[in-house]
């Protein structure tokens, strides 16, 4: 269950924080709280699992990195976990993860990202990722983005909230 402050707090933060050098204060004001108050009730409600995260969502294109490469291998599972934990120590990974294989139209179950920013410099970071990683046995397949989408974090919405009222 969640509380109505909690609720309130979760709508301010969940389009981003306030570019302002001080966003949780400012965000304090706006809901009558102190900023400690406003910091403690996002740990909690991290810690509660209503948020899972907050983190920054980066415009690459605007820094330059125009070369941007979604990498999918075909890895065994009995060694999924661990390849991908050698993976995502890379600097130039920027994600890394497992889905389900679906087997007669996709059979890759380990996805990466790689920004660069050229096309070359991509393929250069995969050649030795794939050599540092020992990954040559593996099917793999690199898909350049076509185009950028609008990106953003999980909005939550009122409706599946249930909310405590103060008494």
């Amino acid at each position: 269950m969640i509380n109505a402050i909690d609720l309130e707090l979760i709508i301010a933060v969940q389009n981003g924080l306030p570019l302002v050098s001080r966003p949780y204060a400012l965000i304090a004001q706006h809901l009558q709280l102190t900023e400690a108050a406003v910091i403690q009730h996002l740990q909690e409600l991290k810690q509660q699992g209503l948020i899972k995260r907050l983190g920054v969502i980066v415009n690459h294109r605007q820094l330059g990195y125009q070369a941007n490469a979604m990498v999918v291998f075909n890895i065994p599972d009995s060694e999924v976990s661990l390849i991908g934990k050698k993976i995502s120590q890379f600097d130039f990974i920027n994600l890394c993860y497992r889905r389900p294989r679906h087997e007669d139209i996709w059979p890759f179950n380990l996805f990466c990202m790689i920004h660069g920013k050229t096309r070359d410099t991509v393929l250069q970071q995969l050649k030795n990722l794939i050599q540092e990683c020992e990954l040559d046995a593996y099917a793999h397949d690199i898909l350049f983005s076509q185009r950028c989408f609008k990106q953003r974090g999980a909005l939550y919405k009122n409706t599946r909230l249930k909310i405590q009222q103060k008494e």
